[in-house]
């Protein structure tokens, strides 16, 4: 089906769809045609082509279909393409789009039989688009394609792609003018919301005026049929009110729902991308607090930022009809106006201050919540109950204390304000009815009634309009305690910084010295030492020698190191940090486990893998024996805090997530310390397989576990003191020796058997 498109002399727009594989040479992303590139699917060929054209490499082992089986279709290219650091979208679109894409950039096209072409190019006039193959050189052109023709082989299905911007939203600070950006984003719904509020203004002018007109004309000459008309005009009006004022309602909910979408996705998506160490210094429930004040924002973006920009708009078709009406009472309404706003302007300093002590309180308080909520099992466990009781009550008279100074503080403009709104209402009416008794022309009176329906239509919005600084006030600051949380540094700039070289597993560190924020003690000095790829290196050492420091920073959980880590040659700051974990297997002293059946944490959500895949790992962590034996096998569903799990069966599932991808390095850090005797025998029996083909790196304090390792690593304060096979450690090494022996009193010293207990009288 594909020749339709292939043109004599001229390479045909695609090949025959090959199988995609799963173990594609990591070489293809060298520039040019590198081993291995024949063999990938058409359609990941297109997109490495595409992405290549804008400077961006893909990686082929990192594209994860939905289905093992099936075609990659386009949802799950825009996604890889996205996990690339890249701008994607897919679509289905028509040919009348195509003609546009004239001096974009090239796009690709999925063909029904599973082939792909790449777009490079359009021409409304002669009303063809350029194709070309995916195994085209890059200076080929693009063969021209007429509808016809190209309909025959594609339904539409499209993947556009791009770099992304240097500077973007999800990147920006957390600021107000950020969400003034986000609003405006909006700017054609906001556009007919505009024009509808405007249209319901001079609506809203109609009954006052009509009104005006009743007690002028019809009640002073008694005009039937100018009442007849009048009061077809107003049920004109009224039902075309109605039905605009559905329309704008409509109008605002979607806006509401799609900015309360975009600031929800980009709290989640910067609150992932905060690094390790923000977590580990702030507790649980005071980011989430700090978080929560999206919430108002966002009420405030919804509600009173639009209702208030609506108001305007009522406001500038109002005003002008009062003064047409009465000057006078008008200027004593906007004096009114003037007043309100003076006093809440002269409030809002100290009603600052008074709501941060609040927002302190309030911090303190959601902090030992979370503290409490996570820490439930020792609360439990030690009887602490009484104490976090005491200390909750604490925190909420604090709370309370503070929420009720600003409440009182808070209500001294309101108590100024309400006798000025009265004013405003029923003050005009006083001298709007002095004015019409004083009037001899008879009309005043009509104008009186049209004026004090339109005031009351204009006091609100006058007072809306002084009450919204106020609102910004709090919502500044609730501003202030997200972008405490969001707009701290970022793990990574951004998805598509850094190398993706291939992961092969030499690692290399060289006078390597780190220190944690806040100490002055290195946690490594000078620290030197080679792990050749496939080897199973050990880390050992007392407590606080930087054993799991060297850990973290394999991670790239801390990078502000000096010296050199190097990983296949490469420095570990300039290797991507997403492609550097996606090498990684990483287990844990204690792993979480996500609420789900065990086949979903096995797997962790990585799309295109299976049952089959999740028992491989099962069997090769020595997991399968248990989870076989349970009533629902894979299905069986683990809650929150896995309470249906021992902590060795807990160890082993997590030692099967971090197999399932293959890793190319694995990272036992104490994975082996908290688990039972039976279970650590299962998991050191595996070691070995689990090792094969792979760079192992256990980091433990139990020496038993590590007498199988090529290397042992010896730490002590931040230094390396020796690194050798475990034999010659103990010949040489005094600290590793005396470790040894330490964990092995019951065992001879010498031969490794079990020494011999005198008996003892009981």
């Amino acid at each position: 089906m594909a020749s339709v498109i292939v043109q004599p002399g001229v390479q045909p727009i695609r090949s025959d769809a090959e199988p995609a594989t799963d173990n594609v040479p990591k070489s293809v992303l060298i520039p040019g045609r590198p081993e291995g590139f024949d063999q990938i699917a058409p359609r990941l060929k297109a997109m490495i082509r595409v992405a290549r054209y804008h400077g961006i490499e893909l990686e082929p082992n990192e594209f994860r279909a939905a289905s093992a089986s099936a075609l990659p279709n386009a949802a799950d290219l825009s996604q890889w393409a996205q996990n690339g650091g890249m701008w994607s979208r897919a679509l289905r679109i028509r040919w009348s789009h195509l003609l546009r894409f004239e001096h974009t950039g090239p796009v690709v096209l999925l063909f029904s039989d599973g082939g792909a072409g790449i777009l490079t190019g359009a021409s409304p006039e002669r009303n063809v688009v350029f194709l070309k193959s995916v195994d085209a050189p890059d200076d080929a052109q693009g063969v021209p394609i007429d509808e016809l023709r190209l309909l025959q082989v594609w339904s539409g299905e499209t993947v556009l792609l791009r770099p992304a911007r240097s500077y973007i939203a999800a990147d920006a600070p957390f600021t107000f003018g950020w969400l003034v950006d986000l609003v405006r984003i909006e700017s054609r719904p906001l556009r007919d919301i505009g024009i509808a509020s405007f249209t319901l203004s001079i609506l809203t002018i109609l009954p006052p005026l009509i009104v005006m007109t009743v007690v002028n004309k019809v009640l002073q000459f008694s005009s039937i049929s100018t009442l007849v008309l009048l009061t077809a005009i107003i049920a004109v009006v009224f039902v075309y009110e109605t039905l605009l004022g559905h329309a704008r309602r409509l109008i605002i909910n979607v806006i509401g729902a799609r900015l309360d979408t975009k600031l929800n996705l980009h709290v989640f998506s910067r609150l992932l991308r905060l690094p390790l160490d923000y977590f580990e210094r702030h507790p649980a429930g005071e980011t989430l607090y700090h978080l929560a004040q999206v919430y108002r924002i966002r009420e405030f973006l919804t509600g009173k930022l639009l209702s208030t920009f609506l108001d305007l708009i009522t406001l500038c078709v109002l005003i002008p009809v009062m003064f047409y009406i009465n000057a006078t009472l008008a200027w004593m309404v906007l004096a009114c106006a003037v007043v309100i706003m003076a006093i809440i302007f002269a409030f809002l300093a100290p009603l600052r201050r008074r709501y941060q002590q609040v927002v302190d309180a309030e911090t303190s308080k959601s902090a030992a919540l979370g503290e409490t909520v996570v820490g439930i099992k020792t609360v439990k466990a030690l009887g602490l109950e009484p104490q976090r009781k005491a200390l909750w009550d604490e925190r909420v008279a604090e709370a309370g204390k503070a929420r009720l100074a600003f409440g009182q503080l808070a209500n001294w403009p309101q108590t100024l304000v309400t006798p000025i709104e009265r004013v405003m209402v029923l003050g005009t009416m006083l001298i709007g009815a002095y004015l019409a008794m004083s009037d001899r022309s008879g009309y005043m009176v009509g104008s009186l009634f049209a004026f004090m329906m339109i005031a009351q239509r204009v006091a609100q919005p006058l007072v809306g309009l002084a009450r919204l600084v106020e609102d910004y006030e709090e919502v500044g600051a609730a501003i202030g305690e997200a972008a405490s949380v969001l707009n701290r540094p970022l793990e990574s700039g951004s998805n598509s910084a850094g190398l993706r070289p291939k992961l092969i597993g030499e690692i290399s560190f060289s006078d390597l010295t780190f220190s944690y924020i806040g100490t002055k003690t290195p946690a490594l000095d000078k620290v030197s030492f080679d792990i050749p790829a496939g080897a199973m290196f050990g880390i050992v050492g007392r407590s606080g020698s930087g054993k799991s420091t060297i850990a973290r920073l394999l991670q790239g959980i801390n990078r502000d190191y000096s010296g050199f880590l190097k990983l296949d040659g490469v420095d570990l700051k300039e290797i991507n940090l997403r492609h550097l974990r996606q090498g990684l297997g990483v287990v844990l002293q204690d792993n979480f486990l996500f609420r789900g059946s065990i086949r979903d944490n096995i797997i962790a959500g990585r799309a295109g893998l299976t049952l089959s895949d999740a028992m491989r790992a099962a069997h090769l962590a020595g997991a399968a024996e248990f989870i076989e034996r349970m009533p629902s096998g894979y299905d069986t569903y683990i809650e929150e805090g896995s309470p249906n799990l021992s902590g060795g069966q807990r160890q082993r599932l997590a030692i099967a997530r971090a197999l399932i991808h293959d890793p190319t390095i694995l990272i036992l850090d104490e994975a082996t310390s908290a688990l039972d005797p039976e279970s650590e025998a299962v998991v050191s029996a595996n070691l070995m397989r689990i090792a094969s083909g792979r760079t192992m790196i256990i980091v433990s304090h139990r020496l038993a576990s590590l007498t199988e390792c090529d290397q042992i690593l010896v730490m002590d304060q931040g230094k390396v003191l020796d690194v050798a096979p475990h034999s010659v450690l103990l010949e040489r090494c005094g600290v590793y020796r005396q470790l040894w022996f330490q964990q092995n009193r019951h065992l001879d010293g010498r031969h490794g058997h079990l020494a011999a207990v005198p008996p003892r009288l009981a």
